[in-house]
């Protein structure tokens, strides 16, 4: 038996337990050390530069994420087609997912990368920039987008790994490009005094590594399918199922675009700039806390979909319920810290600023939702993995359109800028018991004799 086999039955057989922390523990560092870099981006900023251009490159981030949300949209696509092809030993379609996705993923970084290239003034003046705050964060965003090719590429070949079942490697393939950006960005920033340029252009080098290291991996053979690294195919059932089966998470993305842009301009329209930076820097104190459980779904989509692929439905249920819980135990404490520490917490980012009592409730209230991300997390993640990536995709759209988008522009105006906060909240704990209702739907749905039960592409 080689070692892609052993990787296979392992995730088929072996104790839940085991599967979970071997594949977790890895998936866990790597996205420790994704949001590290992103909080410590925040950090260099603000301490290195100013809270003007804290809030100028905060203003540039939800726009640099779709990106993210580009590849991730070819990336999670493929590799939840991946995983559910190896527990179905299907080999055609594993030889044909890697051309198909980088087909997908050229077409689509075009699209968006040229664009938004010749737009990006606009575009941050969108998301409520004006003056110096504008000037910083539309730098920040073209230098990005000089390398959206490299951003996209490299996180859809991680992914494609992730799809195997192989978080060691993916965790070491991606760290690293982090590793390079997190030591190249105070450096660009301050000693040859690029500022949010500096940022920008550690973050693109650490990509092209990161690009550099995961064309090697497929291209010295070391894939457990047959993959083509050099190829670009259209096969129309393939790149259907992973345009179909990576849409949810591409549709979070643009949701989360849609919100930040309600959120920064019901901030700028009814606070000040002092608002603005300490929302900053509470949303990169939250993210850099989720990141764990970025870990722990990224290692539950192998885990689910090779079972799901090999019909063996009652593993898949016992998975989710094992990772849910134990994303609960290991967020629970970042939690309680912001809870009874948060001036500690928001003077890593904000240094100099003395926090008001009321600017301190409004942070307990916006991370009240960490204990119930770990649900939203790996519901969000079972759905495609089972072949019902429909529910994300109506479940986002849902939250952004119908809740967020009026509950932004109403409350902060009438009642003032703290209802950013507590509209934010309340509209999580009501998507969090959706994702419960669905899935308990699908847990009784998934048998063999449901018409749950369909193969990608039929």
């Amino acid at each position: 038996m080689n070692i892609a086999e052993d990787q296979k039955q392992f995730i088929l057989s072996g104790s839940l337990t085991t599967v979970m922390w071997k594949l977790s523990l890895p998936a866990i560092a790597a996205m420790v050390l994704f949001g590290l870099n992103a909080f410590m981006d925040t950090v260099y900023i603000g301490q290195l530069m100013s809270e003007t251009a804290l809030a100028g490159v905060a203003l540039a981030y939800p726009l640099t994420s779709i990106m993210l949300g580009l590849g991730a949209w070819a990336g999670t696509g493929a590799a939840n087609l991946l995983s559910i092809a190896l527990g179905d030993n299907d080999e055609l379609i594993q030889g044909k997912i890697l051309a198909n996705s980088t087909l997908l993923l050229l077409l689509i970084t075009l699209v968006f990368a040229i664009p938004s290239y010749l737009f990006a003034e606009p575009l941050i003046k969108m998301m409520g920039g004006e003056g110096e705050v504008l000037a910083y964060g539309a730098r920040y965003f073209k230098i990005t987008l000089l390398a959206a090719p490299l951003w996209v590429y490299g996180l859809n070949l991680n992914f494609i790994v992730r799809g195997e079942g192989r978080m060691k490697t993916a965790a070491i393939m991606m760290s690293y490009g982090l590793v390079i950006n997190l030591i190249l960005t105070p450096v660009f920033i301050s000693y040859f005094n690029m500022g949010v340029a500096g940022a920008a252009w550690a973050t693109n080098i650490g990509m092209l590594i990161y690009c550099v290291v995961g064309y090697a991996y497929f291209k010295r053979g070391k894939a457990s399918f047959k993959s083509k690294v050099d190829s670009l195919q259209y096969d129309p059932k393939v790149f259907q199922s992973i345009l179909k089966m990576g849409f949810p998470g591409f549709i979070m993305t643009i949701m989360s675009l849609v919100q930040a842009i309600v959120v920064f301009n019901a901030i700028v329209n009814n606070g000040t700039e002092s608002d603005l930076a300490f929302f900053a820097a509470a949303n990169r104190i939250l993210l850099f806390f989720m990141t764990p459980l970025f870990g722990l779904m990224r290692a539950l989509q192998p885990v689910t979909g090779i079972n799901f692929g090999a019909k063996q439905y009652d593993r898949v249920k016992q998975s989710f319920l094992l990772f849910t819980k134990t994303g609960f135990y290991i967020i629970a404490p970042f939690w309680l810290l912001l809870t009874f520490f948060p001036d500690a917490s928001m003077q890593l980012v904000l240094p100099d600023r003395t926090f008001t009592p009321q600017e301190l409730f409004s942070l307990r209230i916006y991370m009240v939702i960490l204990p119930l991300l770990p649900i939203v997390f790996m519901g969000l993640t079972f759905f495609p993995a089972i072949n019902q990536e429909k529910y994300g995709s109506i479940i986002g759209l849902v939250r952004q359109l119908v809740l967020y988008v009026p509950v932004m522009l109403l409350l902060p105006h009438f009642f003032g800028v703290d209802w950013v906060y507590y509209g934010s909240t309340v509209i999580d704990v009501l998507v969090t018991l959706w994702i419960l209702l669905v899935v308990r739907k699908l847990f009784g749905q998934l048998n063999p004799e449901s018409n749950l039960v369909t193969k990608p592409g039929d």
